[in-house]
C-alpha cells in the first residue's frame, strides 16, 4: 500500500509532540506543568454553558445553514461595527468549525497550483501547512525581535509578484504576542493584494489599540473565533468573513467538506458575543497580570526579551544563551524537570533558538513551572 506523498510530507505540529510526550509521563506519574499549548485554563463563561444546554433541551441539535445560523452572523456583524465602526454583512460571513477550516476553506478559493502566500517568519505553524497541502507556496518574510517581530511594509513589498495571492497578518501574534500597529497594518493594505487577517486574538489585547482589517481594506479575509477570547476552545467554533465573490464559492465547500458548525455550538457562540463581556473582562484582567508576572521572571532567568508582548497569551523568548537547538531543550526541559514548552523551530527557521511560553495558566503553576526551569538552568 503506497501512501499519498502530501500526507507523508506533512509536518507534524511540534507542539502537539510536546503535549502527547507530556501526557506520556503524566500517565507514568510525572507531574507535568503546561506552558506549551495555547488553550486558556478558564472554564467556559456559565452563560455561556447555559445557552449550549438549552440549545440541546429545544431540539436545536439539527444541520443548520451552511454559512451559520443567521442569528449569530448578525450579531458577528454588529460587533465589528461596535468595536471597529465597519459595516459588515451577513452574506460574508460563513460559521466554521473553528478557524483551522476557515483556512482551509480560504486557501482552497484563493489559490491555484503554485501561488503564494506572503507571510511572517515567525509564524503560526499551521499556516504553511495548510497553504502547502492545497499547493501553493508560502513566501516567508524574517521579521526582527528588537522590532517586535512586526511586518516592515517594505520588506512585504520586496516579495510580491505575479504569483502573489495574498498577505497573511496575524495580530495579535501566535507565537509572539505582538500587535501590529495600525500605520504598518494600513501599508500593507495599500500594497494592493488580498490580506488574509488572522484576528483570533481580538479581545486579549493588553497595551495599546487593535485594529480589523477592514478598517483599511474591502480586499481583505478576516479570520477569528470563540476559542481564545471565550475559553471555548472544545466548542469548535470560529468564522470567516469574506468579500462578497468568495463567499459562494467557499460555501459550496464547506457544504461538502463539513456541512455546517455545530448547532449547539452556534447557539453558543451568541450568547458569547451577547451576554459574556463581564466574564471576558475578568479573563483579561488576569491573563495581563500572568503576562507581567512571566515576562519579569523570564528575564531574570537570562531570557531574551526585547519588546514586551502585549496581546495573546505567549511570549516567544530568545534562549540562544542556554541552546542553539530549541527542539532539544524543549524536550530536555520536559524530561528533566516536568515543564511544557514550545520550541522556537516549530515557528519557523527565525525562531530557532527560542521558546515559546504560554502564560494560559494558572499564576501558581506559571510561578511552580519557572521555579523548575530555573533550578534546571543551575544544574545544566
Amino acid at each position: 500500500m503506497k501512501i499519498a506523498s502530501r500526507a507523508i510530507d506533512f509536518r507534524s505540529f511540534i507542539v502537539m509532540d510536546v503535549l502527547e510526550r507530556a501526557s506520556v509521563l503524566e500517565r507514568q506519574g510525572q507531574d507535568i506543568i503546561h506552558l506549551e499549548v495555547g488553550e486558556p485554563d478558564f472554564d467556559t463563561p456559565q452563560c455561556i454553558k447555559e445557552a449550549g444546554m438549552k440549545a440541546i433541551m429545544k431540539g436545536k441539535t439539527h444541520y443548520t445553514h451552511s454559512q451559520g445560523i443567521p442569528e449569530l452572523r448578525e450579531a458577528i456583524c454588529r460587533h465589528y461595527m461596535e468595536k471597529y465602526a465597519v459595516n459588515v454583512s451577513p452574506e460574508q460571513i460563513i460559521v466554521t468549525s473553528g478557524t483551522s477550516p476557515a483556512l482551509l476553506l480560504i486557501f482552497s478559493t484563493l489559490l491555484e497550483q503554485g501561488d503564494a502566500i506572503i507571510t511572517s517568519n515567525p509564524y503560526y505553524p499551521c499556516y504553511p501547512n495548510i497553504i502547502n497541502y492545497i499547493g501553493g507556496n508560502c513566501v516567508f518574510v524574517n521579521t526582527k525581535e528588537d522590532d517586535g517581530f512586526q511586518f516592515r511594509p517594505e520588506e512585504v513589498a520586496k516579495k510580491i509578484n505575479s504569483h502573489t495571492k495574498g498577505i497573511l497578518i496575524n495580530s495579535p501574534s501566535n507565537p509572539v504576542g505582538n500587535l501590529l500597529s495600525a500605520d504598518r497594518m494600513k501599508r500593507i493594505a495599500d500594497l494592493g493584494t488580498y490580506i488574509i487577517s488572522d484576528e483570533i486574538y481580538h479581545g486579549l489585547v493588553y497595551e495599546g489599540e487593535v485594529h480589523t482589517i477592514l478598517e483599511y481594506t474591502d480586499k481583505a479575509f478576516v479570520l477569528n473565533g470563540f476559542s481564545k477570547h471565550y475559553a471555548m476552545t472544545g466548542w469548535r467554533l470560529g468564522y470567516v468573513i469574506a468579500p462578497k465573490e468568495f463567499v459562494r464559492p467557499m460555501q459550496k465547500m464547506q457544504q461538502n467538506f463539513f456541512i455546517s458548525a455545530s448547532s449547539v455550538s452556534q447557539w453558543a457562540g451568541l450568547a458569547a458575543l451577547s451576554e459574556a463581556e463581564e466574564d471576558v473582562d475578568r479573563m483579561r484582567t488576569i491573563f495581563d497580570q500572568r503576562r507581567q508576572y512571566i515576562v519579569k521572571r523570564l528575564k531574570e532567568l537570562g531570557f531574551g526579551i526585547s519588546i514586551d508582548p502585549v496581546g495573546a497569551f505567549y511570549v516567544l523568548a530568545n534562549a540562544k544563551h542556554f541552546s542553539n537547538n530549541s527542539y532539544e531543550l524543549a524536550f530536555e526541559i520536559l524530561e528533566k524537570v516536568g515543564v511544557g514548552v514550545a520550541p522556537g523551530i516549530d515557528f519557523g527557521s527565525n525562531a530557532e533558538g527560542y521558546l515559546r511560553f504560554s502564560y494560559a495558566n494558572s499564576l501558581n503553576n506559571i510561578t511552580e513551572a519557572l521555579q523548575r526551569i530555573e533550578q534546571f538552568l543551575n544544574n545544566r
